[in-house]
């Protein structure tokens, strides 16, 4: 498969490729001074999480009266 630069300096992946990629968004690109690499970037946990509460309208502030609630002595 051709994967075409642009004269933006951007590369046109082959749908075939990018399809076994699916939900990544950014890859590291590496070179070894004769081939490009690149490797898939998955969100990480603390995102997913961050994305969640955000969905749900949980404030940074509903977290911390959260806790404070919950460390009260009986």
């Amino acid at each position: 498969m051709l994967a075409k630069l642009t004269v933006k300096n951007q590369l046109t992946l082959p749908k075939a490729i990018v399809t076994h990629f699916k939900g990544v968004e950014y890859f590291d690109v590496s070179s070894d001074g004769s081939a490009i690499t690149l490797k898939p970037l998955r969100r990480s946990r603390l995102e997913e999480i961050q994305d969640k509460l955000a969905r749900l309208g949980i404030t940074e502030q509903d977290v911390t009266d959260a806790i404070a609630w919950a460390r009260q002595k009986p």
